[in-house]
C-alpha cells in the first residue's frame, strides 16, 4: 500500500480516488465506503462502521455505534436490549477481514474471509443502544492462507468482551 499524508488518498484493494481510506502517523483510518470495498458484508450484518489506526500486517481498531434502532434489538431482548455476543465476536471477525484485505493489498481482490474457529470468547458485560464498541485486533500469526488474531472490544475504555480467533482467506464463491 502506498503511504500517504492526511490530506492524500490511499491507494490499495479499497481505494478508487476517493476519501475512503487515509494514512497517518498512527496508521490507515478506512470510512465505511472502504469497508464497503473490502469485505461483502452488507445491511444488516455489516457490522462495523470505521476502521482506525490500521496497522497492515499488525493490528486494527474497528469502530461499531450501537443503535436503538438495530435490527437484532426487536428480539434480543424485548424492552432490555442487548447486543448478542455473537454479533460482537462477528463485528471482530470483520474488524480483522479488513486487516487482512489492507495487508494483502491487490492480491486480495476478489477473495473473503472466513472464520475457521474462536477460542476463549469470553463476555464481561453487555453492549447496549448508545454504546461505541472499540474492537482493538491483533494480529497473532498467519501462515498461508490462515491467520490468527486476539481482539478485545471496549466501551468507554472497559473490556466488554475479547476472544482469539481463525480466519481462512479464500476466493470467493459464485454467486448461486
Amino acid at each position: 500500500m502506498q503511504q500517504a499524508n492526511e490530506n492524500d488518498t490511499a491507494t490499495g484493494p479499497a481505494a478508487t480516488g476517493t476519501a475512503d481510506t487515509r494514512a497517518s502517523a498512527t496508521g490507515v483510518t478506512v470510512d465505511i465506503a472502504g469497508i464497503l470495498r473490502a469485505i461483502p458484508h452488507r445491511y444488516p450484518f455489516l457490522l462495523i462502521d470505521r476502521v482506525d489506526t490500521l496497522i497492515p500486517g499488525q493490528s486494527a481498531i474497528g469502530i461499531k455505534n450501537v443503535s436503538v434502532n438495530e435490527p437484532f434489538f426487536q428480539g434480543h431482548f424485548p424492552n432490555h436490549p442487548v447486543m448478542p455476543g455473537v454479533l460482537i465476536i462477528e463485528s471482530m471477525a470483520q474488524t480483522a477481514a479488513v486487516l487482512v484485505v489492507h495487508t494483502l493489498g491487490p492480491d486480495a481482490a476478489g477473495r473473503v474471509v472466513y472464520f475457521m474457529s474462536v477460542e476463549g470468547a469470553k463476555f464481561r458485560r453487555p453492549v447496549v443502544p448508545g454504546d461505541t464498541l472499540r474492537i482493538h485486533c491483533t494480529k497473532e500469526r498467519n501462515r498461508g492462507q490462515v491467520w490468527k488474531f486476539n481482539a478485545v472490544a471496549r466501551v468507554d475504555g472497559s473490556v466488554v468482551a475479547e476472544a482469539t480467533y481463525t480466519a481462512m482467506i479464500m476466493e470467493r464463491a459464485e454467486p448461486l
